[in-house]
Formats: structure tokens, C-alpha cells, sequence
């Protein structure tokens, strides 16, 4: 029997909409994912497994190897650089933007911007391609805080409903990039689990369309 697949899956909101889509492609866990504490799980598949891990770093798990396939938003695999990857399948679930937001009224500053931002390499490219000098600040979570506190002028952020921006007074400036989760694979794996592989990859493409 050859080594099991596994696929890397994000906890969180991606989570909510990818196991509709891998159900429709026949895959389902056999435990309920929501309530287990366990982080790998099997599923109706003998031959195919199901790892639950952060966001962040589902493109590092597999590009090492450590899961063959993995589900994972265009704003993580942007970030990460996408090395020893294939990004396979737009899975177009999870949708967003992710922008530049801060207040309509405030003119920015001409010399260095101050951007806070989860995501520096993305953020740090936006604003090359625009001569633009910005002081990057990373920040973990509550971005909206940063222009109002006066950290920053700006902040890069995903935005979906755009609600927490307007209660927090902010406003969406510029897109950076249209968002949504794609299925990406293991360079390595194509070629060792060719066949397996392959067959996920198409009965994944299959629940898209």
C-alpha cells in the first residue's frame, strides 16, 4: 500500500467553506472537526488524510513535505513566496480583498508613510512598484487600532464586509489584490504520488466547477 496523502486544511474561516468543497469531491473527515482537540485526522478515504493547522503555515508544511496538498488563502501564499509549490486550483472560496485603509479625511504624509500590516512582503512590493518610502509596522491582529491610536497613517489589512473599518472610522483606499483560497501541492509529491495526486487534484477541480 503507498503512503497516504495528506492535506493541509486552515483552521478558522477558510476552514467553514473548504469541507463543503472537499465533501462534494467525496472526501470527509470521520471525526467532526469542529469539536475534536486532535490535529490529523482520517477520513472516509484510507489513502487520504486531513492535517488542521493555522493559516500561516500551511505553505510551509507543504513545501517541506510535511502534507502533499494544502488549502490555504492567495494572501498567506503571496506572504510566504510560494517556493516548492504548485499553486494548482483557484477553489474560489473565502473571498476578500485585501486593501489599504485609513481615514477619508486625512491627507497622508509626502515623505515616509507609516503602514501597519500583517503582511510586510506583500505590502513592502505594493509600495516599491510605487516609489512609494513607507516604514512598514507588523502587527498581529486589531489593524484598525493602529491609525487610530496614531501608530500608523495606513494600514494593508484583507477586508470582506468592510464593517470594522466604518466603526472604527476608517475607509478602504487602494486594492492591493483580489483574494480567495487555492489548492496548492508539493512539488516532490507530483512526482513520487504522481498518480494519487494527480486524481485529488482533478476530483478537487471537479467540486469547483
Amino acid at each position: 500500500m503507498s503512503d497516504p496523502l495528506t492535506i493541509a486544511l486552515a483552521k478558522g474561516r477558510i476552514l467553514d467553506e473548504t469541507l463543503p468543497l472537499l465533501a462534494r469531491a467525496g472526501i470527509e473527515p470521520v471525526d467532526d472537526l469542529s469539536k475534536s482537540r486532535k490535529l490529523v485526522f482520517a477520513t472516509n478515504h484510507p489513502g487520504i488524510n486531513l492535517v488542521l493547522i493555522r493559516s500561516a503555515d500551511v505553505p510551509t508544511y507543504v513545501q517541506y513535505g510535511a502534507a502533499d496538498l494544502g488549502i490555504a488563502g492567495k494572501d498567506v501564499l503571496a506572504e510566504h513566496g510560494g517556493e516548492g509549490l504548485y499553486e494548482r486550483v483557484d477553489l474560489k472560496i473565502a473571498t476578500c480583498k485585501m486593501m489599504t485603509a485609513g481615514f477619508p479625511d486625512r491627507p497622508l504624509p509626502r515623505t515616509r508613510l507609516k503602514v501597519a500590516t500583517k503582511y510586510p512582503e506583500i505590502t513592502r512590493r505594493f509600495f516599491l512598484e510605487r516609489g512609494r518610502q513607507v516604514e512598514l509596522i507588523k502587527l498581529y491582529g486589531s489593524m484598525e487600532l493602529a491609525p487610530v491610536v496614531g501608530l500608523a497613517d495606513i494600514i494593508v489589512d484583507l477586508v470582506d464586509s468592510g464593517n470594522t473599518l466604518r466603526a472604527n472610522g476608517l475607509t478602504p483606499l487602494e486594492t492591493i489584490m483580489d483574494i480567495s483560497s487555492r489548492l496548492i501541492v508539493n512539488r516532490a509529491a507530483l512526482k513520487m504520488k504522481n498518480e494519487a495526486a494527480k486524481a485529488l487534484v482533478e476530483k478537487i477541480e471537479k467540486a469547483v466547477e
